[in-house]
Formats: structure tokens, C-alpha cells, sequence
């Protein structure tokens, strides 16, 4: 039962990331918000409560997207897109702020839904 609804929750994971594409598909001189979230899709399950930490593959993901956001306009945009998405995919803003503590990785964008990505 607990796959069948992780499974599921997956799927809508998925089609959520899609709707927010749809509202933020500007492509930017490096990774992309869809590159992002398609990167970061294995973090989903801590996102939303399961698990005490986040899985060593949702952990890559999170270095792999570190890495690519090294200019201004990617990480101001990263910023915008992981604020859309946490609203819209309703992740518990404390697992996320945890993320790059619990990783290991050190983050160059602010991984809060309630930051101001301008400043």
C-alpha cells in the first residue's frame, strides 16, 4: 500500500512540474526550473514528510543543480522557480531549508519559499 502511494504521489509530482513549467518556461543561459525539478523529482518523498532524510539520490540531484546555477540570472531564477514549485507542490518549508545541511552540499540559492529572490 505505502508504494502504491508513493507511486502515485510521484505521478502527481510529476504532473505538478509540468503546470509550473507552464507558468515559468523561461530559459535561462544554463539549467533551466524544468532541468531543476526534473533533477531534483527523487527529493519529493522527503519533501512531503516521508522519511527522516533525504534519499543519497536526491542528495546528487541537489549537488548537480548547485553546480549549474553560477550566474546571477540562473540562481535568481532557480530562486523563483523552487518558490513557485514548493507552493505549488506544498513541501514542508523546514525540509526544505534542511536540504543542503542534511546533504552536505552547500547551496547558492536560498531554499525557502518565502525569500525574496531580488535581493
Amino acid at each position: 500500500m505505502e508504494k502504491k502511494t508513493m507511486s502515485c504521489l510521484v505521478l502527481a509530482f510529476g504532473l505538478m512540474i509540468i503546470l509550473v513549467l507552464n507558468a515559468r518556461a523561461s530559459p535561462l543561459d544554463g539549467i533551466t526550473c524544468e532541468e531543476a525539478l526534473t533533477q531534483l523529482i527523487t527529493c519529493n518523498p522527503y519533501f512531503l514528510g516521508f522519511g527522516p532524510s533525504p534519499s543519497p539520490i536526491c542528495c546528487k540531484g541537489v549537488q548537480n543543480v548547485s553546480q549549474q546555477a553560477n550566474t546571477t540570472t540562473i540562481r535568481r531564477s532557480l530562486c523563483e522557480c523552487f518558490e513557485t514549485a514548493a507552493k505549488a507542490f506544498q513541501i514542508i518549508p523546514k525540509r526544505l531549508k534542511q536540504l543542503p545541511q542534511l546533504c552536505k552540499v552547500e547551496v547558492p540559492v536560498t531554499l525557502d519559499p518565502t525569500v525574496d529572490c531580488n535581493t
